[in-house]
């Protein structure tokens, strides 16, 4: 007997209820988005993105740059709040474009109110647009708001200094009218639409639907969701960054706002992960396990074990996935982007932009492809991803990871070496956080390595990794045998570095060891 089947479709649950819409209103919706022409469509992803962005953006935790211990009440937020007025002005700007010629309706409520004398008259015009029932409402209703708001924050923008009360304040009223949105409020975290999320690999929907139980398959199917909403997001930077120059000055506050989104997308996966995918996996096992007959336990015993083991795996890639995603966000955007306070040009803002796509793209395909090859399949990358470059990116990350992890195997099995000569290596628990670290490092780049090569010694690496995790004070066997195994697998990276750079689409890419010294730098926080 194989394992058991999930009673539902977790995929297609949450591409269809993390919004929370009724059945009319979701039916009225895809309707509209029916009759959207193509360019239109990504428009209104553009559109929906920027709406989550004002209320990520609103959060100083989701900028770029390092603010450092600087008390928010001192930092002056005046050019933060000309970003934002670049998104107001752009969410604007889309509304009208998706609108058509309905905007006309618009521009002629505008123009009524500024002639009728009656109050109560242009009370009850103001009423019919604050209380859409359909799609186009919903936007005439954003129109009008975002139109208002452009206002208020360009008056904002002439003060000399704006504290960030102020400018919480300003994104907050915009977050009301988005909440308050019934067609268009994307705030939710981790929340998916069929029009923009379907994944087109069949691969990758098949992982999802072998998954045993019903918890375990959700967290698979959202991972797999969120993992390429992000990819989308940084396709969508990397058009505006890569775009025409724009005459309304919106190109910062897209992308600032973009970003923001990003990694508060990235934190919310990451922090659900951390909390409830152990307990939800362990939940979905327990479920099954409880569901099987007393008098079948027997017969089911070992299929009931590989699925335990399977799941143990799962939480494992979860741990690693956790870990890559803050490893390499706080590389980017610690050390890649501007703070929006800094003052820099749009062509600056325009080559950091880029620059952080090539960076987060194929570090999000790695981790992608990792959590496939966890799950039991190899996925191919041109028929899961729609980047024709794909390939050769991620090839070019593999070397520089096999790389740097080489240089951090190597450093860490030299100083446990030392440590192990030392009198005193059991003088104090502080003395061993290089393995803390070491281990932190194993999971956000190690494990995955160790997935993507096939290293033939995977399960006693792993063991030895998870012996030295056991104890807060090391025993000397498993120190040892921890670094018996660092000191195999560095020989293994040495050849297998050899192996990546003779692949075909690296043929005449010469690799750049000093970047990739750079980028160990920022990984390792110097």
């Amino acid at each position: 007997m194989g394992a058991p089947t999930p009673e539902r479709d977790a995929y297609a649950d949450l591409l269809r209820e993390t919004r929370g819409l009724r059945g009319d209103e979701h039916r009225a919706r895809e309707a509209f988005f029916a009759r959207l022409p193509a360019d239109k469509r990504e428009a209104l992803f553009e559109l929906e993105i920027l709406l989550k962005g004002m209320a990520c953006f609103a959060n100083p935790r989701n900028h770029p740059g390092q603010r450092g211990r600087v008390p928010i009440v001192a930092v002056d937020f005046h050019e933060p709040l000309a970003v934002m007025t670049g998104g107001i002005k752009r969410i604007s700007y889309l509304a009208r474009s998706c609108l058509g010629e309905r905007d006309r309706t618009f521009v002629f409520h505008r123009y009524l109110e500024t002639v009728l004398p009656e109050d109560a008259a242009r009370t009850r015009l103001v009423r019919q647009e604050t209380a859409p029932d359909s799609p186009e409402g919903a936007l005439l209703g954003l129109r009008r708001s975002f139109t208002n708001l452009t206002e208020v924050a360009e008056g904002l923008h002439r003060l000399t200094r704006v504290p960030f009360r102020l400018f919480y304040a300003t994104a907050s009223v915009a977050q009301r009218e988005i909440a308050q949105n019934t067609f268009f409020n994307p705030l939710s975290a981790l929340e998916f639409r069929p029009e923009f999320d379907r994944i087109s690999s069949s691969q990758v929907l098949d992982i999802i639907q072998r998954v045993p139980g019903d918890q375990a398959q959700r967290l698979v199917a959202l991972t797999f969701l969120s993992l390429f909403r992000m990819l989308r997001y940084l396709k969508l930077i990397e058009e505006i960054a890569a775009g025409m120059p724009e005459p309304m000055n919106f190109v910062a506050g897209r992308i600032y706002l973009v970003l923001s989104v990003l990694r508060s997308d990235a934190r919310a996966l990451s922090n659900y992960l951390r909390r409830n995918s152990g307990e939800l996996l362990a939940d979905s096992f327990e479920h099954d396990l409880l569901h099987t007959p007393a008098n079948d336990i027997h017969a089911r015993y070992e299929t009931l074990r590989a699925v335990a083991h399977r799941l143990i795996e799962i939480r494992g890639a979860f741990e690693c996935i956790n870990a890559n995603l803050r490893l390499e966000l706080r590389r980017v955007y610690d050390h890649v982007l501007p703070a929006p306070e800094a003052g820099a040009t749009e062509a600056e803002l325009r080559r950091a932009a880029m620059g952080a796509v090539a960076i987060l793209r194929p570090a999000l395909q790695n981790v992608v492809l990792f959590f496939g090859k966890t799950l039991g399949a190899r996925l191919e990358e041109g028929q899961v991803f729609d980047d024709k470059t794909a390939r050769r990116q991620l090839s070019e990350r593999l070397r520089q990871n096999v790389w740097m992890f080489s240089q951090i195997v190597r450093a860490f099995a030299v100083k446990a070496r030392h440590a192990q000569a030392s009198d005193e290596r059991w003088a104090s628990v502080s003395g061993f956080q290089f393995v803390r670290e070491f281990l932190a490092y194993f999971r956000a780049m190690g494990y995955p390595l160790l997935r993507a090569a096939d290293y033939p010694r995977f399960e006693a690496f792993v063991d030895a990794m998870t012996g030295l995790q056991e104890t807060d004070l090391l025993d000397p066997g498993k120190l040892e045998r921890a670094i018996a195994e660092c000191e195999a697998f560095h020989e293994f990276l040495v050849q297998l570095l050899d192996q990546v750079g003779r692949r075909e689409e690296l043929a005449g890419t010469v690799f750049d060891k000093r970047a990739a010294a750079a980028a160990l730098r920022l990984y390792l926080g110097e």
